[in-house]
């Protein structure tokens, strides 16, 4: 399974490209795809902020009433 983008690169990347650098020269620059980029960028524009939608696993504590905190 593939880990997510940190919180802070995506900032980054988002933050970047809000400069007035390309999708391309972000990806470039950080170590992206192009696509994960410009992805990235389509997530800003329609929910402000480049997080990820959902977290891939939840916590267990969180989901799990049986198990101990």
């Amino acid at each position: 399974m593939t880990q997510s983008y940190s919180l802070d690169l995506r900032v980054r990347v988002a933050a970047f490209v809000e400069a007035g650098h390309s999708c391309r020269a972000a990806a470039q620059h950080f170590g992206v795809s192009e696509s994960c980029a410009i992805k990235l960028m389509q997530r800003q524009r329609q929910f402000g902020s480049p997080a990820p939608a959902r977290q891939s696993r939840p916590d267990a504590a969180s989901w799990c009433p049986m198990r101990p905190s």
